[in-house]
């Protein structure tokens, strides 16, 4: 048997010492290796953020109430802040190292690369918007409402049957549309408009007896837009899950888990059925419309 040729033997050799040096190179602490599942780890105050040590929350401006009050995010008051402030603990996050940034509502689930850690915008979780952006667990379970001028016959409904005879409107496409053709079923057709502003002009124009629309979105109707307006009721969810307002996060965020979960944790111990009650009686008082 010939001799292996030079070159080959000092192949080999290099082999051996490569093995060696990676035998003996320190190995990651196992906080620093990913989780057996690829995400965070989830350890509270030392999440992946974009900004180290802080975590970054958008909302829209003007920040209206009840979700939030005096326009001030940053404040803890109303039930988004307040439920903003309850995930940031949760997450291991103080007050303090809380940093509020407005970003547009709608380009909260744009796609695009977001400049924010978790949004908090009363955005309804949608399989449309999952597909640019990610969704927490439910932070709130939406209801459809109406909203009709004070004074009015339809402001006077107090059941589904006391709105058949009216002529009701709702943007296309949205379940507020669907609540009227397949929960109130009304005599003549309703008005379907291309976005919400065209159905509150037609409401204040008296082109129709009344709207239907979520009704956080009524709160904010009545309360800063059409004001001689008020909310009528609100029908009851009919049947499978619930609409649920969700936080917004980047597409595959690395936090979407770690954020869920402490959603998760905020409903189980009664967090959020608390701050509920405390910033939306109103909402908890609104008459069901049956």
């Amino acid at each position: 048997m010939h001799p292996a040729p030079r070159a080959l033997r000092r192949a080999a050799l290099a082999v051996v010492l490569l093995a060696a040096a990676v035998s003996c190179a320190p190995q990651p602490e196992a906080s620093d290796r990913p989780s057996a599942s690829g995400g965070n780890t989830c350890e509270k105050g030392e999440l992946a953020t974009r900004a180290s040590g802080r975590l970054t929350i958008a909302t829209d401006e003007p920040a209206y109430e009840p979700w939030f009050k005096d326009d001030d995010p940053a404040n803890g008051k109303g039930f988004e802040s307040a439920v903003a402030y309850a995930v940031a603990r949760q997450l291991g996050y103080g007050k303090d190292k809380v940093v509020w940034q407005t970003v547009p509502f709608n380009k909260a689930f744009a796609p695009g690369e977001k400049t924010f850690d978790f949004d908090i915008n009363q955005v309804s979780v949608s399989a449309e918007r999952k597909k640019a952006v990610d969704f927490s667990s439910g932070y709130y379970d939406v209801r459809q409402a109406v909203v009709a001028l004070k004074g009015t016959k339809a402001s006077k409904a107090t059941s589904i049957a006391g709105l058949k005879g009216l002529k009701l409107g709702a943007q296309v496409g949205t379940t507020s549309l669907a609540s009227i053709e397949d929960v109130v079923k009304p005599a003549q057709g309703a008005a379907a408009f291309a976005k919400n502003d065209q159905a509150k002009s037609a409401l204040k124009n008296r082109q129709v007896d009344a709207i239907v629309v979520d009704l956080p979105t009524a709160f904010y109707i009545t309360g800063a837009e059409v004001t001689n307006a008020t909310i009528v009721g609100q029908f009851e969810n009919q049947g499978g899950t619930p609409e649920q307002f969700g936080l917004v996060l980047d597409k595959g965020s690395a936090l979407t888990s770690c954020v869920t979960d402490a959603v998760d944790a905020l409903r189980k111990d009664g967090t959020l059925a608390k701050v509920e009650k405390q910033w939306l009686s109103d909402a908890v008082d609104a008459p069901v419309l049956k």
